[in-house]
């Protein structure tokens, strides 16, 4: 009797085993090795020939938003490093003074529109992790090519741009 015990209890361990191999991790792992990353040369200009929006113009703009943003997060610590350095605030006269006060205002307005224009490369970014980049986020429509290249940002087309501006506008002067 104690044999037939512990043949129950080896083919239950065998039976567990096989019961927790998960099969979702081996399609996973075809699936990456199927879709492989996309490489593409630093020269590479997304073709208006090719599909609108396939991988390789996502990994373009990925790659030009992540530049961007370094820079801007690199020209930004540069600004405030050397603000710091230039204080001529103790200075007694009050003309220095002012001037200093008036080029501090200055720089700080700038590293605040380069601080919002990194949130929205951000939102840009997850707007390619989502696949919903260069669509407008209004019509669904394609931004294009060309808006892209020169405001890679950009989240609405032409037309949806100029209606949200003048919306804007229009709030702005009620």
């Amino acid at each position: 009797m104690p044999k037939t015990s512990k043949v129950k209890k080896k083919v239950t361990k065998a039976k567990t085993k096989t019961v927790t191999k998960s099969k979702p991790k081996t399609i996973s792992k075809t699936k990456e090795i199927s879709k492989g990353p996309i490489k593409i040369s630093k020269t590479y200009i997304p073709k208006e020939t090719e599909k609108y929006m396939c991988e390789k113009h996502k990994v373009f703009f990925r790659m030009k938003l992540q530049e961007w943003k370094k820079e801007l997060v690199r020209a930004n610590n540069e600004a405030l490093y050397n603000g710091s350095m230039d204080d001529n605030s103790i200075s007694a006269d009050i003309v220095d003074q002012a001037s200093s006060y008036t080029d501090k205002n200055v720089e700080m307005k700038a590293i605040n529109r380069q601080i919002k224009l990194i949130s929205e490369i951000d939102k840009a970014l997850a707007r390619i992790r989502e696949d919903t980049y260069g669509f407008c986020l209004d019509t669904a429509e394609p931004i294009g090519l060309k808006r892209l290249m020169a405001r890679p940002v950009a989240k609405y087309t032409i037309t949806a741009q100029e209606k949200h501006e003048k919306d804007e506008k229009v709030h702005a002067d009620d």
